[in-house]
């Protein structure tokens, strides 16, 4: 332990490996701890006993749920677009051979009580019951827009500067009632609120973009895609590949404390005597709780069915997004479901997960309207966290720490908050223009 590192990462969450990995890529001599001896720290995949222990403080649960080691359940369920912002890095990295990927079934929406599919193109938008007949054709010369956009091509932009019309005035020259808005902007644009409509067009543009293209990708019925065996798998392939570059990890460390210097920089960390030095530390909030803030918190229902969710066409793997206009809320519900189809669960069995930002203090009564769309279920834990962000300045104290993870249900937001730390500790972007054809999901 008594090595000099350039960067010395604190806790196996998933951003945390990542950055790992991703700095061991670049040649960075890279020291990788945590104080559980376990890998992924908050968004940890836990088997049913684990679980159980976890939530009703004894390991017996009852045996027609079927045997433990049978399940794999994600503490933070997220799907990855298929070619989104994660896929990239994983194909950067070449961390895609040590996972298998499945693509996911299904992608809804709520709206009046009730579930859709998402209708992505112009030709889903004409079939779609979400809309009436003139309003298809609206949405679907929408959608056509956005298909055709280019950012090189000028013809493609239709006279608008995306950099300057606001959202709002884009989806008002097609003249969209505010239940199409809703559902293009909170799941496909996968906005959590509908501060965007106010800003520049472009990001909006660009993220229903890639929502239609990972949709094409796999010809499934939706843009997402899973690992095998559910996001437990995705630590440990980052621990691998850092190993690979020279990486030291070190699970079960306790305490973990990071050393400052007399000018407030992070010089080292120690642990059980051993102080390893360093330049800079990557961790997350646990790690530093005197240099972050409580943002909020997040509800979240975590269930065990044995059907899927109910009006999701049977889909063994899904996505249902409840708009929070639909709900009367400030911020959208998600609802996640997996199944044994990802080897998450024994065979028969479902798990589903509803989450949101929490605004009250009872998230039973809260996360209802979710819960109310699963039908009947075996088993619910509920559990609430607190979302932390940092406050710290890391140019003055050489610490870069990530921000807690959101109820969302896709990555897009996580790895946004990892390219950007990325940038930060290195002071250069992260090129992530890669073939995307090196990663596969299986159909079935």
């Amino acid at each position: 332990m008594d090595e000099e590192y350039d960067v010395i990462v604190l806790g196996t969450g998933l951003k945390e490996c990542i950055l790992s990995g991703l700095l061991s890529v670049d040649g960075l001599k890279v020291l990788h701890m945590d104080r559980n001896d376990y890998y992924g720290a908050a968004s940890t995949s836990l088997n049913l006993m684990q679980l159980w222990k976890h939530f009703k403080g004894d390991d017996k649960p009852p045996e027609l749920l079927g045997t433990s080691r049978e399940y794999n359940v994600d503490m933070i369920p997220k799907f990855m677009m298929a070619n989104g912002g994660l896929v990239r890095v994983l194909i950067h990295t070449n961390v895609t051979k040590y996972l298998n990927f499945k693509a996911v079934d299904g992608s809804f929406v709520y709206n009046k009580g009730k579930i859709y599919k998402v209708p992505a193109t112009d030709v889903e938008a004409l079939k779609s019951p979400l809309m009436g007949l003139f309003e298809k054709r609206r949405a679907r010369k929408f959608f056509i827009y956005v298909q055709d956009y280019e950012d090189n091509d000028p013809k493609s932009h239709e006279e608008l500067d995306l950099n300057k019309v606001t959202a709002r005035e884009l989806i008002s020259k097609y003249g969209l009632e505010d239940d199409t808005v809703d559902f293009i902007g909170h799941a496909l644009a996968l906005h959590s609120d509908d501060s965007y409509l106010d800003l520049p067009a472009l990001n909006f543009v660009k993220r229903v973009k890639l929502y239609a293209e990972s949709l094409a990708r796999f010809q499934g019925g939706s843009p997402y895609i899973y690992p095998l065996y559910g996001l437990g798998e995705l630590p440990q392939a980052f621990a691998r590949l850092s190993a690979v570059y020279g990486g030291t990890y070190m699970l079960n460390k306790p305490e973990c404390k990071v050393e400052f210097d007399s000018d407030g920089k992070a010089i080292g960390v120690t642990s059980e005597g051993e102080t390893a030095k360093c330049k800079k530390v990557v961790c997350d909030p646990s790690y530093l709780p005197d240099k972050v803030q409580k943002v909020g918190k997040v509800a979240r229902a975590i269930c065990i069915m044995s059907h899927p969710i109910p009006r999701t066409d049977d889909s063994h793997s899904a996505q249902v997004i409840l708009p929070q206009k639909q709900l009367g809320r400030k911020s959208d519900m998600y609802l996640f479901c997996c199944s044994y189809a990802h080897n998450v669960a024994p065979k028969g069995k479902y798990i589903a997960f509803v989450s949101t930002e929490a605004e009250t203090d009872n998230p039973e009564l809260e996360l209802k309207p979710g819960i109310d769309l699963l039908g009947f279920v075996d088993e619910i834990f509920y559990d609430t966290y607190d979302r932390y962000v940092p406050t710290n300045n890391h140019e003055a104290d050489n610490c870069f720490i990530s921000a807690s993870y959101d109820p969302t249900t896709h990555f897009e937001t996580t790895v946004n908050d990892v390219i950007e730390m990325y940038s930060k500790i290195t002071g250069k972007a992260l090129d992530l223009s890669v073939d995307l054809s090196a990663a596969s999901a299986a159909e079935e």
